[in-house]
């Protein structure tokens, strides 16, 4: 049975906290709570579930958004039409990045800001992040593009950065020419 996540707001000030580091193993209930955001986050990428549980459509979420403050993020990525990879990440670290910075051309949204914002916001194209799976195994992916950007995102929530935290202010968007736009 699907169960719609209570998603905490931006005014909340557990969003600017830097999170602590989960300890393995890992509770049944953090497992069960990974479970449904995968869940979640996989249903409100499909047009039918996403109106039948009246959900914002996402691809990542961390649990500082749903008010845990551990470093664990997940992110579910479509790869083609209603095919996703999950990707679960205990303590999660960028551990290489490219020189090339990047921004998504109609700009970043987030589950935790529930309005429009103006702006792009500059990224790495490619990121080496590690981490740890559920089991405590480590883990490693190297990301580019869309999947570069969310890993971004959800580990600067675990550092109480919103996305919009770095829009430069002076100069909130950018041309193909400053940098790639995707």
């Amino acid at each position: 049975m699907f169960k719609k996540l209570d998603i905490v707001d931006e005014k909340d000030s557990v969003l600017r906290n830097v999170s602590k580091e989960a300890t393995f193993p890992l509770s049944q209930d953090e497992k069960k709570l990974i479970q449904q955001m995968i869940d979640h986050l996989t249903y409100s990428q499909i047009e039918e579930y996403e109106k039948k549980y009246n959900l914002r459509p996402g691809m990542g979420l961390a649990f500082p958004q749903l008010g845990i403050n551990k470093r664990i993020i997940v992110i579910v990525h479509e790869v083609e039409e209603n095919t996703f990879d999950n990707y679960v990440f205990i303590n999660p670290v960028i551990i290489s990045n490219s020189e090339e910075i990047i921004a998504a051309e109609a700009g970043e949204g987030c589950l935790s800001v529930n309005r429009e914002v103006e702006g792009h916001v500059p990224r790495y194209a490619r990121v080496t992040v590690e981490g740890y799976d559920e089991d405590g195994n480590q883990i490693r992916v190297r990301a580019r593009e869309d999947l570069a950007i969310a890993f971004q995102h959800e580990i600067d929530h675990l550092n109480g950065i919103l996305f919009y935290d770095r829009i430069d202010k002076n100069k909130q968007f950018y041309g193909e020419h400053e940098i790639r736009l995707i």
